[in-house]
């Protein structure tokens, strides 16, 4: 096949999001960087000329991705959905980004590439923090969730329930599953018989 030039400044942008997109369809540990580049109709020496080695791509790549996640994020929350709505809503996000493989895509990187698996992890530990935080404190104030909860250790039961199944589950349908279930189980542990009421039905929603 042919092979396509760039222009400079946005090489390495259109090689991060072709490899993003790939990584996440087939696995971090599938993906070359021949595929790649013939995905893309590029010399692999044109992506060496950006990323010396795969696994500096793949941190990039997870990087994007982590970006992406938490613009989503926050245009939900921007939506002023309550606080159980704004969960699901959020869930879905999770579901549509991540529907393309059958492989979890961070159960192979913690499995092939520990080390950026562990750098993605603080990562998000800290922005889980703060997103969940917000979410529980929202609820509590408009009622859904109990006023006597340890605000700090839901969200470490919750984030930590959420990374296991990440880490653990080499299905991403399975993880999917999984984390939703996690969802209702966080949900009705701190739910109000109005927060219940609110989770019965965004249940109904989301499986219809």
């Amino acid at each position: 096949r042919r092979r396509h030039s760039f222009p400079t400044r946005r090489s390495s942008d259109l090689i991060i999001a072709k490899a993003t997109d790939l990584f996440l369809k087939l696995g971090f540990k599938s993906v070359t960087m021949d595929d790649i580049a013939g995905e893309m109709c590029i010399s692999k020496k044109t992506i060496y000329k950006y990323f010396c080695n795969k696994e500096i791509l793949i941190a990039e790549s997870t990087e994007a991705v982590h970006k992406a996640v938490h613009q989503s994020i926050d245009i939900i929350v921007a939506r002023n959905h309550n606080a159980i709505e704004e969960n699901f809503e959020i869930r879905k996000m999770f579901k549509e980004m991540f529907k393309a493989g059958d492989t979890s895509p961070v159960y192979q990187l913690k499995k092939h590439y520990p080390e950026i698996y562990d750098t993605v992890m603080s990562r998000e530990v800290n922005e889980c923090n703060t997103v969940f935080k917000k979410n529980i404190e929202k609820g509590i104030q408009q009622e859904l969730y109990r006023k006597d909860i340890d605000i700090d250790t839901y969200v470490h039961f919750y984030y930590t329930l959420i990374f296991s199944i990440n880490g653990n589950t080499s299905s991403e349908k399975e993880a999917n599953r999984l984390e939703f279930e996690a969802l209702e189980y966080h949900t009705r542990a701190m739910a109000t018989p109005k927060g219940v009421i609110e989770l019965e039905k965004q249940l109904q929603h989301f499986n219809t």
